[in-house]
């Protein structure tokens, strides 16, 4: 599926005027991330399990 057919999600956490964020969609059993502010950059594909550990991490540092 190319990112123009996902549907992407943003986080309810997102701040900032200037739309910095990371968005995520699901193709498949792959988890998708990418830059907000930058669309037609490139995807970073994830396993549910080792985005689940990034969340998680992520989430313990903040």
């Amino acid at each position: 599926m190319s990112p123009d057919e996902l549907v992407w999600s943003k986080s309810t956490h997102s701040s900032g005027g200037d739309g910095g964020c990371v968005e995520v969609a699901m193709d498949g059993a792959v988890v998708c991330a990418r830059d907000s502010k930058w669309e037609a950059g490139p995807l970073l594909s994830l396993s549910p399990a080792a985005w689940g550990g990034f969340v998680a991490r992520t989430a313990a540092e903040v």
